[in-house]
């Protein structure tokens, strides 16, 4: 872990915080990462504690000064903290300091979607001092990415595993333009990045594979058989003589063939009409007038390893017999949309039903594009889904969740046009 200090410490217990850092040492034998503490990212009301990009996820770090040390915290996000029973009064008069605290994250979240930056999940530490011993948080806020902790180095690093469980690493390029959008103010070199784990290797694309090996294919030439060569006695040949015979035959069989037909076509008086040609068929999957172009798809048993966030860790505990992630691309408005279908197969509906409300409930996660397993999106193409619009249903004991962006522009969930397509792709066929 290497720490850049941008500013000072947002509160009392940030010196915790930048203790528990500091002892994970640098390099990646324990998590890897860069630490920027005391940053003010654009459009951030105020500086945090610490941002933690990690090769795996990111962390917001936002500290809370208690009025005293407690054996027990109850810190729900919606409604009022209590310290050992008693309702928590700060100073400032505030009974639930996670309202702001996840104000200044989600003000975060949205400038890093801004910026377009290599999709990372995104979770929210609030570090809470002088010291508590125990913090209670309700399993719906746990599910949503957020973690309520005294910043000890094991408490803070167990936060850090839990909630940046992204299937890829990210590269190290992509990390570089995070830290470049979090006006971090420093040029790390490469080097050191990729010594704090983040992957060095591009992911394969059509434009970057070597061809040294590939032969070049053609269209054969045609193979013609020798010309008929007469042969003088003297052995010099006879061309011209063989030529004019040859344009002759051709130029009477043709004059045949048009006799013939001009004949055929007077007796009858009439011209056969041409063929008629057949309507053009569509390039994609039809649903209510909206085409999708199918761009892919894959399979796989194992469905945990292809999900990351809350959705992962659900996943890991279930009974999920098969992935399939199919690809499609479909136009709006003369804007292009990529769109992710997930289909997560179950023995039972039981199941289906408890990872569908789990997937359904935001900041939980979702299902990877196989574009982070080394798979790149057709044509080019580079969809970010950290801020897709969102769908899904039930087939049986199946559950399909659906993803939609745009390819080029900015994406929110609650675009209505995305969300339409994100619906509508819920009726996209499932070959077995």
């Amino acid at each position: 872990m290497r720490l850049i200090r941008l500013g000072d410490a947002t509160s009392d217990v940030g010196v915790d915080v930048r203790a528990a850092l500091a002892s994970w040492g640098r390099g990646d034998p324990v998590v890897g990462g860069i630490a920027l503490t005391g940053v003010r990212p654009p459009g951030c009301p105020h500086p945090v504690e610490a941002i933690v990009v990690l090769p795996r996820g990111i962390l917001v770090v936002i500290g809370v000064d208690l009025p005293d040390p407690a054996v027990r915290l109850d810190a729900p996000l919606s409604g009022q903290w209590k310290t050992d029973g008693w309702p928590l009064v700060r100073g400032d008069g505030a009974v639930n300091p996670g309202v702001e605290a996840m104000a200044v994250a989600d003000a975060v979240r949205a400038h890093l979607e801004r910026a377009r930056v290599e999709p990372l999940p995104v979770g929210t530490v609030i570090a809470v001092g002088p010291y508590v011993s125990q913090v209670f948080q309700p399993t719906a806020d746990l599910l949503r990415g957020v973690r309520i902790l005294h910043p000890e180095p094991m408490t803070l690093l167990g936060a850090a595993r839990e909630l940046a469980v992204y299937q890829g690493r990210c590269s190290v390029d992509g990390a570089r333009r995070i830290l470049a959008a979090l006006d971090a103010g420093a040029e790390l070199d490469p080097a050191e990045l990729a010594a704090e784990g983040f992957s060095t290797a591009a992911a394969p694309d059509l434009t970057a594979a070597s061809t040294t090996l590939i032969p070049k294919v053609t269209d054969p030439e045609p193979v013609l058989p020798p010309p008929v060569r007469p042969v003088r006695p003297n052995g010099q040949l006879r061309w011209l003589p063989v030529g004019a015979a040859i344009l002759v035959a051709l130029l009477l069989l043709t004059g045949i063939v048009v006799a013939v037909v001009s004949a055929g076509s007077g007796a009858t008086g009439a011209t056969n009409p041409p063929a008629p040609t057949a309507p053009p068929t569509p390039t994609g999957i039809q649903v209510d007038g909206v085409s999708f172009d199918p761009k892919g798809s894959s399979r796989a048993e194992d469905c945990a390893n292809h999900a990351y966030g809350d959705l992962q860790v659900r996943l890991q505990r279930s009974t999920c017999s098969q992935l399939i992630r199919l690809r499609y691309e479909s136009t709006s408005d003369n804007h292009k949309a990529a769109i992710l279908v997930a289909v997560l197969r179950f023995p039972d509906s039981a199941s289906a039903d408890e990872l569908r409300a789990v997937a359904d409930k935001p900041g939980s996660g979702a299902v990877s594009d196989v574009s982070v397993e080394g798979t790149p999106w057709p044509d080019g193409g580079k969809p970010f889904f950290e801020s897709a619009a969102y769908a899904s249903g039930r087939e049986g004991t199946s559950v399909k969740l659906v993803q939609a962006v745009w390819m080029d522009q900015p994406s929110t969930p609650d675009d209505k046009t995305l969300k339409g397509l994100a619906t509508r792709a819920l009726q996209l066929p499932v070959e077995d």
